[in-house]
């Protein structure tokens, strides 16, 4: 205990960091690869392309060498200007939206391919079809793998820790420094981990509980 309560302004600010790094990615990667699921399932073929050569870079790729991108290849381009926050915001977000993206893809094949072709007789769009027909009953069965793909978010963002973002993935080293059991150390942000994760396992039952009645 003395290890938490000695060292209790390095566990706030480095969890800090952690919650905002997931808020700031959690939306961000849900919005894009919402976004890119559309483009997956689009009659378009460059739209098509552009969204499953996306999924199948990124899922492939190891999320260390896209954050050591945004921390050392980024800032060399002389672009905009960004923190190391931002920036590994950027790479968590573009990351985990592949994720989403295959999640959002698999929940729009369980909706019945007749609906589609009954709007689409009634004239509606394509966006119209996607966004008023098909999403809002993908989304009821997307609900489990989606806050999977969202707690593995969670324990990502503590790999930014080794790209001069500060956060929970960092405490060991501080504790380290002040001289303290740093095994101890870690077993705090591990049992920290679980109380953060609760809620979204509580939110998944919820809703699946909520929208399996519905159902």
């Amino acid at each position: 205990m003395n290890v938490l309560l000695d060292n209790l302004d390095v566990y706030i600010r480095g969890f800090g960091g952690t919650l905002g790094l997931f808020v700031v990615a959690a939306i961000g990667s849900l919005l894009l690869g919402t976004l890119i699921a559309g483009m997956r399932v689009s009659p378009v073929p460059v739209l098509r392309g552009f969204g499953t050569a996306y999924v199948t870079i990124l899922r492939n790729t190891p999320l260390t060498l896209v954050l050591f991108f945004f921390a050392f290849a980024y800032p060399r381009l002389d672009l905009v200007d960004l923190s190391f926050f931002t920036l590994a915001s950027i790479g968590l977000t573009l990351y985990t939206a592949a994720f989403v993206c295959e999640v959002v893809r698999s929940g729009i094949n369980t909706v019945p391919v007749g609906q589609a072709e009954a709007s689409r007789a009634l004239g509606f769009t394509f966006t119209q079809i996607l966004g008023q027909v098909v999403l809002p009953q993908a989304m009821r069965a997307t609900v489990p793998p989606m806050t999977n793909v969202q707690i593995a978010l969670l324990k990502n963002t503590t790999i930014a820790a080794g790209f001069a973002v500060f956060n929970a993935g960092g405490i060991y080293q501080t504790l380290s420094e002040r001289g303290y059991n740093v095994l101890v150390g870690l077993l705090w942000v591990a049992l920290f981990f679980v109380i953060l994760v609760a809620p979204l396992t509580w939110m998944q039952r919820s809703l699946d509980a909520r929208w399996g009645v519905s159902r």
